[in-house]
């Protein structure tokens, strides 16, 4: 009987944070081009901790971390980070807001630059791109790895949330009598 809670209790410690974390796939099925709108298609999704950023791109370009200060004037000589390679997941580990540019001459200054705010995990409000509030750089520091292959897209379109809301739900409705009866 305790080892079936055990494993009850193991299965929901490991599904829950599964459940909720995204891989958002920068411009769609456009990727990471110098002709997309990241503007809108940050404001059409939700991004939390957890979650990752999946820039896939040619190789004229490539996706640097920039300051707040860095990302309005376009500097990307002094990125937090670089990214080249064509595929760049960025493993967003942090609440608070977060630039990106491409450092290819005249890309980011045509537009080619993202701005997400990343909210806490817990949070069940839609996040849009970061306010305008003077910073010097972003509150976190991504990790980032190379993927060797490319996974399909899962872009919630601002829907993700209230999807693995319900898949939340669901799981625990069924696991919580289970869990009652062996109590």
């Amino acid at each position: 009987m305790a080892m079936v809670k055990f494993y009850l209790i193991s299965i929901l410690a490991i599904a829950a944070p599964s459940v909720y974390a995204v891989q958002h796939i920068v411009g769609d099925s456009n990727g990471w081009t110098n002709f997309g709108d990241y503007t809108t298609w940050a404001a059409s999704n939700t991004f939390n901790v957890g979650d990752t950023l999946l820039f896939s791109y040619s190789s004229s370009h490539g996706v640097d971390v920039l300051s707040k200060s860095d990302y309005d004037n376009c500097d990307t000589s002094n990125a937090i980070q670089s990214h080249t390679g064509g595929s760049t997941t960025i493993q967003l580990t942090q609440p608070g807001p977060m630039y990106f540019a491409c450092p290819s001459f005249g890309h980011c200054s045509s537009g080619m630059k993202l701005a997400i705010n990343v909210g806490s995990s817990s949070s069940a409000t839609p996040s849009t791109t970061p306010s305008t509030t003077p910073s010097t750089t972003p509150s976190t520091t991504p990790t980032s790895t190379t993927p060797s292959t490319t996974t399909p897209s899962k872009s919630n379109n601002g829907q993700g949330n209230s999807a693995n809301t319900v898949m939340t739900i669901g799981i625990l409705l069924i696991m919580a009598p289970l869990f009652a009866v062996m109590c």
